[in-house]
């Protein structure tokens, strides 16, 4: 059931007032005498019409909130649908080093990224995706899964400092293979997000894209920062002070992991456009889908109408009538 004019709702507070006023004429009609007890008020027996008296008010009620419906033009619709997809793995690997921490991105480049992950998250519709968190060491926050939720709650807990500091890009790309390398999608793709150097880990990042390339898994790397320097927040006895820090980037090996595995390297020196970038690989690498639906939408609001005049002449002649008569 859905409404072609859902606005005409607001229509509905006028109850408020309405029951407000009606609440303070009935406190100011009421007549006060003054007894010595009030014992012989409370122990006399109440009639059926005492409890039915605001019987009308209620129907008055119940008949606008009726006519607002039919108002709003409730309607009904049939859809059948055909959906054949192909569906894509990814893993989004993500450095969380020190150095993510600098602030030439707002509020950081890790908070950058991580915001714009979320928003490429909820624009997938049956994907499933995983995450790769790395520094010294790389491990996996959430393995591929299409419940988004979690996945989106996992990335909102990643903090910079969860891993010894350093850049071990070549084991970030290996775990990423290790959770897409037994998938049996139609494509599987690893995003890369880095800012920095190769500096750790066991495993050589051209040898791991080398691997990347042998499972048929393709690598978008993305390098953020600005260039030249970049402000650092450093902790002291004085509080927060920054210190220009060079930004340093490997792009040619970068771009050496994204050719390998037949992908592409792109770099990001502020928010737009490492929004911008998600918003490129969104669509290289959109799920496909073929819909054959039919919506057949027809309004349904006769009965609704017929229901509320009928509930407008009970309220109006019935039952007036029938609390006239009672006791």
């Amino acid at each position: 059931m859905t409404f072609k004019n859902p606005e005409l709702f607001y229509l509905l507070l006028i109850i408020v007032p309405m029951a407000a006023w009606y609440i303070f004429r009935q406190k100011r009609n009421t007549a006060s005498i003054q007894v010595s007890s009030t014992a012989s008020v409370f122990k006399a027996p109440k009639t059926i019409r005492h409890y039915l008296r605001h019987l009308i008010f209620v129907c008055q009620m119940i008949a606008i909130a009726f006519f607002v419906i039919v108002l709003a033009r409730p309607q009904s619709s049939s859809n059948w649908e055909n959906v054949t997809t192909e569906g894509i793995d990814i893993a989004m690997v993500l450095d969380i080093s020190g150095s993510m921490l600098a602030e030439d991105f707002k509020p950081n480049r890790l908070e950058a990224a991580k915001n714009v992950i979320d928003n490429f998250v909820e624009g997938r519709t049956s994907d499933r995706i995983g995450l790769v968190i790395f520094s010294r060491e790389a491990f996996t926050q959430c393995p591929l899964t299409i419940d988004y939720s979690v996945l989106r709650n996992l990335l909102l807990d990643i903090r910079s400092g969860m891993i010894q500091d350093g850049t071990a890009i070549g084991n970030a790309i290996a775990n990423g293979v290790n959770r897409l390398k037994e998938s049996d999608a139609k494509s599987r793709i690893i995003i890369l997000l880095t800012d920095g150097v190769n500096n750790a880990g066991e495993v050589d990042p051209i040898s791991a894209a080398e691997i990347a390339k042998a499972f048929g898994i393709r690598i978008y790397s993305i390098g953020v920062g600005t260039r030249g320097e970049a402000p650092y927040p450093v902790q002291t006895p004085f509080g927060t002070r920054y210190q220009m820090v060079p930004v340093e980037i490997d792009e040619e090996m970068m771009t050496k992991i994204s050719n390998i595995t037949d992908g592409q390297y792109f770099r990001a020196t502020n928010n737009r456009a490492l929004a911008e970038i998600y918003e490129k690989i969104d669509k290289l690498e959109k799920t496909k889908i073929e819909i054959t639906s039919y919506k057949n939408a027809s309004e349904k609001y006769h009965s609704w109408l017929w229901g509320g005049l009928l509930l407008l002449l009970i309220e109006l002649g019935l039952s007036r009538t029938i609390l006239r008569k009672l006791p």
